[in-house]
């Protein structure tokens, strides 16, 4: 099992930053532009239970991704878990925390990749990396989006 974490501070009160999660059209929003993603739906909101199902592309093959929100906290948390994708296991909490009348914004991601230990061992850098770029882009863009509003 791997584990990443992103956080960082956006110059909003913690309402403000929920509330831009809640859009329907967030996750298309949040999506890099390098990463071949398409959302296909988007069922329940962020409250437990909500189903988002993406797909993905790994070259020219499309893959389905399917994930459940599993906790739901308002104006603290919630979590998705996979159902099935690309992962042997993947839960991501989004975490939301006044800090001065800001928000700490905290994404954590527990996943194992397929193949077990020894492919963890050679491939997890690489998810980290694109995981990085990925929450570094998720966090500009939720800056840009909730800062001054």
């Amino acid at each position: 099992m791997l584990d990443f974490k992103y956080s960082s501070v956006i110059d909003a009160p913690v309402e403000v930053v929920w509330r831009f999660h809640e859009r329907p059209d967030v996750l298309q929003m949040l999506t890099p532009p390098w990463q071949p993603v398409q959302v296909m739906r988007r069922e329940g909101g962020l409250g437990v239970g909500a189903v988002t199902e993406f797909r993905l592309f790994l070259g020219p093959l499309p893959l389905r991704w399917l994930a459940r929100h599993t906790e739901y906290e308002e104006f603290h948390l919630f979590t998705d878990e996979q159902i099935s994708g690309p992962f042997d296991y993947w839960v991501h909490r989004h975490r939301f925390e006044p800090e001065n009348g800001k928000t700490r914004l905290t994404d954590e991601v527990s996943f194992s990749l397929p193949g077990g230990d020894p492919v963890e061992f050679l491939g997890g850098w690489l998810v980290n990396v694109q995981l990085e770029a990925m929450f570094r882009y998720r966090h500009h863009i939720t800056r840009r989006e909730c800062e001054g509003r």
